[in-house]
């Protein structure tokens, strides 16, 4: 399959994302050549597993103490992943899932700012209709959407050259990390994917989901063992690359059992 987005690509170099037997000879990278793979984004970020966000260098090396150095394998058992640490689902309260509130920037988006506003409501809209999480989109924010834009929960921005096509973060992030954004390439040729399919993937993660393929060392693309499973594993999952032996051909779209799993989460 041709590589169709530089978050994948990211992803993989991370994991040395291959077949099974590639998975079955893969290195545990050294913390300074961890750091090397993952994207320094803006502010304080690094960028790990193509797409998630972690905060600071001591963010990124407690990630790497806690999640890649002990070399845990995935197992079988469970599905649809949250992200699990501290004996604990990382997870919006009950309250605060009904209403995550985003501003969508109309300074960076420019002409592209209805194309985004569209895609974010369509994508916001498969997880609403699967779970009882409530994405609101405060418009009145747009003229000053930045990460220090205290008003909404999360920010959506365009970057260019960033060396992914979008990234998200955790519901534990700070608000300085809480962000969506969308680099320029994701509006040209992304194969079978929209940009709409690229923010429902994300939007799994501004919910706490992990990526599919982390929880089987055989999908070559093992990143950590710091998740739970929700149902039974997924190869189709909406969270799940395609490239690391997944099985969605089409565009990113959520499975029965992403929406078994999330409104598990969120019932």
């Amino acid at each position: 399959m041709r590589k169709i987005s530089m978050a994948l690509l990211a992803g993989m170099a991370l994991v040395g994302c291959g077949g099974p037997e590639a998975a079955e000879q893969q290195q545990i990278p050294t913390f300074e050549e961890f750091q090397a793979q993952a994207i320094k984004d803006e502010g304080d970020v690094y960028v790990v597993n193509g797409d998630e966000a972690i905060e600071g260098i001591e963010g990124l090396k407690a990630y790497y103490d806690n999640f890649v150095a002990n070399g845990d394998v995935g197992t079988t058992e469970g599905g649809l992943a949250v992200y699990y640490s501290g004996g604990r689902d990382i997870k919006w309260s009950a309250t605060a899932a009904r209403n995550i509130t985003y501003c969508v920037s109309k300074t960076s988006f420019g002409t592209r700012y209805n194309t985004v506003v569209s895609a974010m409501t369509s994508a916001a809209g498969a997880w609403e209709a699967a779970a009882n999480v409530n994405f609101v989109h405060s418009s009145t924010y747009d003229s000053n959407c930045t990460a220090s834009q205290s008003a909404v929960v999360f920010d959506v921005r365009m970057v260019s050259g960033a060396g992914y096509t979008a990234r998200a973060f955790f519901p534990n992030s700070s608000r300085s990390a809480r962000n969506v954004l969308i680099d320029s390439s994701a509006f040209g040729n992304m194969g079978a994917w929209t940009l709409t399919g690229v923010l429902r993937h994300e939007l799994g993660h501004t919910l706490g989901l992990r990526h599919e393929h982390t929880r089987l060392q055989s999908t070559g693309c093992y990143e950590d063992s710091a998740w739970r499973g929700l149902t039974n594993y997924d190869s189709s999952s909406v969270m799940h690359y395609p490239q690391c032996n997944g099985t969605q051909t089409g565009d990113l779209v959520l499975t029965s059992l992403d929406k078994t799993g999330i409104k598990a989460l969120y019932p």
